[in-house]
């Protein structure tokens, strides 16, 4: 099992990878830590090597590699660019997405959506809604709120001055719903979506 420091250490090589396309230094890595010891990020990178999810190739300085397992559970290859509107050009890419740093982590969980409220954010009937755990939210946030206990809703929040709270739908013709504050808790903060084209 790894420690504190040491699953710090690998959330930061993965999210570097997932971002560079390439393994950071043990100076990046101790850089990004505020670790001034490299012998201190060497120590925590070995025992990230030991529960084998890197691994350290010999005689380069960009070292690490993410071992295949963890590799082909949590990443897509980000190939390039692609046009919705005007053609642009194509353009290869090598980097890859961090799939488990976007979705798969402790606190998030998904929900399917039922409903046509938030078709003007691009959430849709059907799709399933990636939200972390929260029960605080900012302002205009996209949350998970439980009305009155038994009805939950995906709504973008709004506070107001009178101390209400206003759900508010992303759909023309629906209106923004206001209750009394202690008849809303937020139960999530809306992360993503997933779509899938056969449902």
């Amino acid at each position: 099992m790894l420690t504190l420091a040491q699953r710090k250490t690998y959330e930061f090589i993965r999210h570097f990878i997932g971002e560079n396309g390439y393994s950071p230094t043990l100076a990046e890595i101790a850089k990004a830590r505020g670790i001034s010891s490299r012998g201190v990020v060497h120590r925590d990178v070995q025992g990230v090597v030991a529960e084998g999810l890197i691994r350290l190739v010999p005689n380069r300085k960009r070292s690490i590699e993410l071992c295949e397992s963890a590799n082909e559970r949590r990443y897509l290859p980000l190939l390039g660019r692609i046009a919705a509107g005007q053609p642009i050009e194509a353009i290869p890419d090598q980097r890859t997405v961090d799939i488990a740093n976007i979705f798969l982590r402790e606190n998030h969980y998904a929900l399917q959506v039922k409903g046509d409220s938030m078709i003007e954010e691009g959430i849709f009937d059907g799709d399933v809604v990636v939200c972390k755990h929260s029960e605080v939210a900012d302002d205009g946030q996209i949350v998970v709120a439980l009305v009155d206990d038994r009805e939950a809703t995906l709504k973008r929040l709004r506070r107001n001055r009178d101390r209400s709270v206003t759900l508010i739908p992303a759909n023309p013709h629906l209106k923004p719903m206001t209750y009394q504050a202690d008849r809303v808790k937020v139960q999530g903060i809306y992360v993503g979506l997933l779509r899938f084209l056969s449902r």
